[in-house]
């Protein structure tokens, strides 16, 4: 028969341990444009992640109210940081822009989202 403070100390560790993997998936930090911005025609969007990328699986798009996407250059992560992720932009008319992107940290776990900006 287990002791209850054996129990407890197990529960503890596991809860340690599960709470350490839910920090090794790669959030946004900083966006730019961020979230909700109004703003003059940016040439780029960046995000800065809380956690390395992986290039090769990682992708940033950018996507008119119409639905049609608006950057015709891929996304790149920056090779001397990886948490930086950004994708050019040729010349965007005024409206609203939907940020999607998908970042898959160096351990391997991926994470999705989205957000708009507007341009005047």
């Amino acid at each position: 028969m287990l002791s209850s403070s054996l129990v407890r100390g197990a529960l503890a560790l596991a809860f340690i341990g599960s709470a350490q993997l839910a920090f090794a998936h790669a959030l946004p930090k900083l966006q730019n444009p961020g979230p909700g911005a109004t703003v003059s025609a940016p040439h780029e969007v960046s995000i800065d992640f809380g956690e390395a990328l992986e290039p090769t699986f990682s992708k940033l798009i950018v996507i008119n109210a119409q639905g049609t996407q608006v950057n015709t250059a891929k996304s790149i992560v920056d090779a001397s940081d990886k948490k930086h992720m950004s994708v050019a932009l040729g010349e965007l008319a005024p409206g609203v822009y939907k940020v999607q992107w998908t970042a898959v940290a160096a351990d391997g776990h991926r994470t999705q989202g989205h957000y708009n900006f507007t341009v005047k």
